[in-house]
């Protein structure tokens, strides 16, 4: 395997990872979202809320690493392509 086939791998094995991330932070917005609306009054679930808004920030910022290195992958990906 070459560097160019490796940074293509390596490119989708980050868009991949993106979308996890993406559907987490999608689910953690949501149950936040449902745990305000429909159990406010519920003590051990409104710490659960917290931790999940922790889990949130957590997965924005890991997912933001990602897409950095992806996007650093795709300029190599890109430059190698036009030689």
């Amino acid at each position: 395997m070459n560097k160019l086939e490796t940074l293509k791998t390596a490119l989708a094995y980050r868009d991949e990872e993106i979308f996890n991330y993406q559907i987490n932070i999608d689910n953690y917005e949501k149950a936040i979202l449902k745990i305000e609306n429909q159990y406010s009054e519920n003590k051990n679930i409104v710490e659960f809320s917290k931790q999940l808004k922790e889990l949130l920030e957590s997965s924005k910022t890991e997912q933001l690493k990602s897409i950095i290195i992806r996007d650093v992958i795709l300029e190599q990906v890109t430059e190698l392509e036009k030689l």
